[in-house]
């Protein structure tokens, strides 16, 4: 039995997207809840045989790629001038892990699934080269303003990334490649390797311009079925000269007591998304009997809930927290608490209500002896992951 090969994975993202339309570069764009990149990343970083993966990233790119590749373990490589440059530097990087494979994909193409992965793996047994390919189904013409001929179609191929080789056969291919190649098949001809057809995925198409990301969002949205979850917490004052509500920190003559920072806000729809993806309450996540939640800003735990749903292709549609209490006075407030709430859940502000009401000085809260909260979360989830 031949010993397993060794596979990494490149990610080119260091480009700026310009088609895309205004905003930050694409690959750092929100799809569905996720950057556009990590979505990318997961693909990969996910797959069973894919044990080191590396994003060549533009230099001005660094906290961006942080935030979208937390947790993911993939490492940063400055990128090149051209695709190329960046190509060939990420094909450096790995020289230390030395893989026996390599898949080499564009971070524009998120909707990765694990069986073209396994198909291009495959088809290194026999190759120096694999990429995945779909057939062209509509006729093509020749002529600028009007029809003057007709394109044989027949052995024409529409080719997307992930693009597969040899690790050692292409490093040595874009050591000495032209510096105008359009894309790695073409180094990988051009030094005389061999490369196969896989079958593509339609789901595979490349981000390039506004209308592409309305269609992926379609794509994501597809088959997921609603789900709402409800969450309630209280906390009562005590000593202190603020408390933490939503995420922001208010001047007060008390303090919330509680094993974290006691948000109670932030709390109720910690649990209220965790209810929705049924995944348990906080406490199943971030014990109270664990002394290193002490003190714990609970933005973390918020974000925790985020990303166990997002991991899940689940989509976040809106939020909506009630806090329940005589005082402090939130409404001063209540939009700074919108844009921090919708920041950390990657949500525009819009999809995020916070009210806030009295019981008319009835109950513990009307006696001012401490602060409630309810949540309720709408989200997306499917019960099968896209592999």
């Amino acid at each position: 039995m031949s010993e397993p090969r060794r596979v990494a994975a490149i990610v080119v993202a260091a480009g700026r997207g310009s088609r895309a339309g205004e905003g930050a570069p694409k690959q750092y764009r929100v799809l569905a809840g996720q950057p556009v990149l990590r979505r990318s990343l997961a693909a990969l970083a996910g797959h069973p045989r894919v044990s080191h993966v590396v994003a060549v990233i533009h230099p001005e790119d660094t906290a961006a790629f942080s935030e979208a590749a937390q947790g993911l373990g993939a490492l940063p490589v400055r990128g090149g001038e051209t695709r190329q440059d960046s190509v060939r530097r990420g094909l450096e990087a790995l020289a230390d892990f030395a893989p026996d494979l390599v898949l080499i994909h564009d971070a524009a193409r998120p909707l990765l699934m694990h069986d073209v992965i396994d198909r291009l793996l495959d088809a290194l047994a026999e190759n120096d080269g694999a990429v995945p390919a779909l057939p062209v189904v509509d006729s093509l013409r020749t002529g600028e303003t009007h029809a003057d001929g007709e394109v044989d179609r027949s052995r024409l191929k529409r080719v997307q990334t992930p693009q597969a080789f040899r690790y050692a056969a292409i490093r040595a291919a874009h050591a000495t490649a032209a510096p105008d190649a359009t894309d790695d098949v073409a180094v990988a001809l051009a030094a005389g390797l061999s490369v196969a057809f896989v079958e593509g995925d339609e789901r595979l198409a490349k981000l390039t311009y506004p209308t592409d990301f309305a269609r992926a969002e379609a794509l994501l949205g597809a088959g997921l079925v609603t789900r709402v979850g409800q969450g309630f917490d209280v906390h009562r004052f005590g000593p202190g000269d603020h408390v933490w509500l939503c995420g922001v920190k208010l001047p007060h003559d008390h303090g919330l007591i509680g094993h974290s920072d006691a948000d109670v806000g932030l709390h109720a729809l910690t649990d209220a998304l965790l209810g929705a993806a049924a995944m348990g309450d906080i406490g199943d996540h971030f014990p109270p009997s664990d002394p290193k939640w002490r003190g714990a800003p609970s933005d973390q735990f918020l974000v925790h809930a985020r990303d166990l749903i997002l991991a899940r292709g689940g989509i976040i549609d809106h939020v909506d927290v009630t806090l329940i209490c005589e005082t402090p006075k939130v409404a001063p407030h209540r939009d700074a608490m919108r844009r921090r709430v919708a920041a950390l859940l990657r949500l525009s502000v819009e999809g995020v209500s916070i009210k806030a009401t009295t019981t008319e000085k009835l109950g513990f809260t009307g006696r001012k002896e401490g602060i409630a909260a309810q949540a309720t979360a709408s989200i997306r989830l499917s019960t099968v992951e896209m592999k």
